[in-house]
């Protein structure tokens, strides 16, 4: 009987919030469960996001609100409502250890990236070892049944590295997928627009040098 839980699909909302409960419970453990105020500030920071955006309480409370119902976030209560804060359950919903929680907050809030960025980015969240064992992480997470949240896009043009993304979001965003079909279409259509605009000024051209003999003339 298989027992694999479902990968969550989540909307961009929940991802930036899922994404900044898992990186502070890494990054800054004393300020660890998050009340909403702190959340808020999380979601909306703007230095490693990709992107940045600008959410009101209204989005984050709602995002947390579902990723209750999803089992991914849980409440901490203290004496008042003012105390409540959240935590991620993404551990304990899956077998993932601390370093491929590390990895999957890194690609949740940062998109796609090589291995060696992750390991240059992922310094306070967990300290690989070396980029051996960061490659091994994400060899485990885009293979294993049991944690295959991510996969490997195709390599960019001038890059040797590969490149991995989460498969946590409703689908690919175009700026994700840069396959080489995609940078061949893409250069294709700039040649295009290209050569239509040259068509366009020689015959603005040739219609400004009638223009000029006819009103010499």
């Amino acid at each position: 009987m298989d027992t694999t839980k479902a990968i969550p699909v989540l909307d961009s909302a929940e991802l930036r919030v899922l994404g900044s409960l898992m990186e502070k419970s890494r990054a800054t453990p004393d300020y660890y469960p998050m009340t909403v105020n702190s959340l808020v500030a999380a979601c909306n920071q703007k230095s490693s996001r990709k992107p940045v955006v600008n959410f009101d309480e209204e989005t984050v409370v709602l995002s947390l609100e579902t990723l209750k119902k999803k089992g991914l976030v849980s409440t901490v209560t203290g004496g008042s409502s003012r105390s409540v804060k959240y935590k991620h359950n993404f551990a304990v919903l899956y077998p993932v250890v601390p370093a491929e929680i590390a990895i999957i907050a890194l690609l949740i809030l940062r998109g796609p990236q090589t291995p060696g960025e992750l390991n240059t980015n992922s310094g306070r969240l967990y300290e690989f070892d070396s980029l051996q064992e960061v490659q091994s992480v994400l060899e485990r997470l885009t293979v294993q049944p049991e944690t295959l949240f991510l996969r490997q896009l195709s390599r960019r043009q001038g890059q040797k590295e590969q490149r991995f993304m989460h498969l946590l979001s409703r689908g690919l965003e175009p700026e994700e997928d840069d396959s080489p079909a995609e940078y061949t279409t893409t250069n294709h259509d700039l040649e295009k627009r290209l050569a239509k605009v040259e068509l366009e000024l020689t015959q603005l051209k040739e219609s400004f040098e009638k223009l000029m003999k006819e009103l010499l003339g």
